[in-house]
């Protein structure tokens, strides 16, 4: 029989790759969201809402294999704590995370969260894999059009980014959720680091805007932490082929 994999944050950016991919390897797909839809074309859709805990039993029960997207800037340990518990009562076969690269080393809030949320699939007893990912190319476009909004772009000194396809991602964790739980696999980031210096530069250039740079320094623990390449890919780690500036070229050039 084909299996059937719940999703949350299955209308988001990742989930719009991931849902289509899914269905192409031939998988009933479930998508919890909050806000109700029909279905079509094999992918059904079940309301609720993860920080609220409300509907949540009602899309796990009878799935195979859950697909933990959804994610914001906060909430994201107690909805994966309300997940994982229902997961558990369901008997879920296999609880698959993507979590962010640095989760276990950058000293801010959504890299706590998020490594708070790794602990929660990882001990509520149900096999799982977790997947942590650079910020997508996405991300980083939306940073650099409100940032080009400024007379003046700040550009802090100590960080740099090494921003991957948001594509590429949705395949890996495609190949992880219909493979055999794995529990934390290799990272998987872009072909290449930049400052951010860089990635400004090459957005204004591609949208035909001119903007000084202003150097900004970043204090404390986050600074040190970003200065040591403490949310970059290190050894071992998967990287993509697509570029910042193909995904620029595509999206805006």
């Amino acid at each position: 029989m084909t299996s059937t994999i719940l999703v949350t944050g299955g209308t988001g950016t990742l989930g719009k790759h991931i849902v289509p991919l899914l269905r192409d390897a031939d998988r009933k797909v479930r998508v919890l969201t909050r806000h109700g839809r029909a279905g079509a074309d094999g992918v059904s859709y079940v309301t609720g809402d993860l920080l609220a805990s409300s509907g949540v039993d009602e899309a796990v029960a009878g799935a195979d294999v859950v697909l933990h997207l959804a994610g914001g800037p906060k909430g994201d340990a107690e909805a994966t704590a309300n997940l994982t518990r229902a997961c558990a009562r369901a008997g879920v076969e296999h609880l698959v995370y993507i979590s962010v690269i640095g989760a276990d080393r950058v000293p801010l809030g959504w890299f706590a969260s998020k490594l708070e949320a790794e602990r929660s699939v990882a001990g509520c007893g149900v096999p799982w894999t977790t997947l942590r990912a650079a910020q997508f190319h996405d991300l980083v476009l939306g940073m650099m059009s409100k940032m080009a909004k400024l007379p003046v772009v700040p550009v802090p000194r100590a960080v740099r980014l090494q921003p991957v396809d948001a594509g590429e991602v949705a395949a890996r964790l495609v190949e992880l959720a219909l493979a055999s739980p794995a529990g934390l696999v290799p990272d998987l980031a872009g072909p290449k680091v930049y400052g951010m210096g860089e990635l400004a530069r090459t957005y204004l250039a591609a949208v035909g805007k001119r903007r000084p740079l202003l150097p900004v320094p970043m204090p404390g623990k986050a600074g040190r932490a970003y200065r040591a390449g403490e949310n970059l890919a290190g050894e071992g780690a998967v990287r993509g082929e697509r570029t910042w500036e193909a995904f620029l070229a595509e999206r805006v050039g």
